[in-house]
C-alpha cells in the first residue's frame, strides 16, 4: 500500500512553479482559473498566496495553514481576492479564528479579499505536509498515521483504536493511548512504553 502522507489537496500540485495562464494561484503558486490574469492581478494574488501560507493554526501554532493542508485555493472575482479554506472537520472551533487573523492581515496588507470555506472534499490528515509532519515531531507531537480509505458505508466501531503510534522522543513504536482526547478533539493522549514521556497524538482522519 503506498501511504498518502504529505499528499497534497486534490487539484494542487507541489513543484512550486509559477505561470501566468488564468487567474487563480494555486497550492504550488501556479496560476490557474479562466481568463487570462493581468500582470498586476498575478502579483496580487501571489501576495494573497505568500499571506495565506503564512496564518498559524490556533491550535497548532507549530504549523500554517499551507502545512495542515486546509488552504485550497487563491482565485480572483474581478479585482476582489477570494482565499479557500477546507476546514480539518466541519465543526472544527479553530476555523473562525483562521478565517479572522487571514483576513486581518490580508486587509493590513491593502487587498480586497475574502475568505471562503469548501467543505468537498473533505479535507483528510494526509494533506499535512512532510514538512509540517516534521514541525509536529520537533514540538514532540506524534504526526497523524495514514488516514483510513474513504468511500461506501462508515463502519461502527465500539472498541478502542488500536494505532501503532511511535513516540516524538526516542522513536520507539507501541505507544499505549492513555486518553482517547487531548487539549482538542482531534487529538489523543499517549504514553510512550519505553521512555515513558507522555505526548499527543493527531488523530488521522
Amino acid at each position: 500500500m503506498v501511504s498518502r502522507r504529505g499528499a497534497a489537496p486534490p487539484g494542487l500540485r507541489s513543484e512550486g512553479r509559477a505561470t501566468r495562464e488564468c487567474g487563480a494561484v494555486k497550492g504550488d503558486g501556479e496560476v490557474g482559473g479562466a481568463p487570462e490574469a493581468s500582470e498586476d492581478m498575478v502579483s496580487v494574488l501571489a501576495l494573497a498566496r505568500e499571506i495565506a501560507e503564512s496564518v498559524p493554526d490556533p491550535e497548532l501554532p507549530m504549523l500554517t495553514l499551507a502545512d495542515l493542508g486546509i488552504l485550497r485555493e487563491v482565485s480572483a472575482d474581478g479585482e476582489r481576492v477570494i482565499v479557500s479554506l477546507t476546514p480539518t472537520y466541519s465543526g472544527c472551533p479553530a476555523l473562525a479564528e483562521m478565517r479572522r487573523d487571514l483576513s486581518r492581515r490580508l486587509a493590513a496588507a491593502g487587498l480586497d479579499a475574502e475568505v471562503r470555506t469548501v467543505l468537498s472534499p473533505a479535507w483528510s490528515s494526509d494533506w499535512i505536509t512532510v514538512a509540517g509532519r516534521r514541525k509536529l515531531a520537533a514540538a514532540g507531537i506524534a504526526p497523524p498515521l495514514p488516514a483510513p480509505p474513504r468511500g461506501g458505508p462508515v463502519p461502527l466501531a465500539l472498541a478502542p483504536v488500536r494505532r501503532d503510534v511511535t513516540c516524538p522522543q526516542c522513536a520507539a513504536p507501541d505507544a499505549e493511548q492513555t486518553a482517547a482526547f487531548g487539549a482538542t478533539a482531534c487529538r489523543a493522549l499517549y504514553r510512550c512504553a519505553a521512555c515513558g514521556e507522555p505526548f499527543e497524538y493527531v488523530k488521522e482522519i
